[in-house]
């Protein structure tokens, strides 16, 4: 079955930290380009972060460069989303996207990140 699972949100403080794991299955991600969007109350999904599959080049949401980062382990089949000096704004559903030229994407279910004091 091809999928992603998304795993890792919580409940932090602000100024904490989190990592988020997309696992893919079914399918090599090390040929997709790997996203994560996010979601939050009564706002549209936004993308965050993005890491493509040939020379690894990554993009950021103005708001997260310098606090978040996207990676890749091709081994474990599996992109990251290192989370730090995380704010309430940034709580919302964190969604991992695969995408590859002439395939159709796959969505995850999504993990929800809350950060409150």
């Amino acid at each position: 079955q091809v999928q992603v699972v998304e795993s890792g949100g919580g409940l932090v403080q602000p100024g904490g930290s989190l990592r988020l794991s997309c696992a893919a299955s079914g399918f090599s991600s090390s040929s997709y380009v790997m996203n994560w969007y996010r979601q939050a109350p009564g706002k549209e999904r936004e993308l965050v972060a993005r890491i493509t599959s040939t020379d690894e080049t990554t993009i950021y949401l103005d708001s997260v460069k310098g606090r978040f980062t996207i990676s890749r382990d091709n081994t474990k089949n599996t992109v990251y989303l290192q989370m730090n000096s995380l704010k309430p704004e940034d709580t919302a559903v964190y969604y991992c996207y695969a995408v590859r030229w002439g395939r159709p994407g796959i969505w995850g279910q999504g993990t929800q990140v809350t950060v409150s004091s």
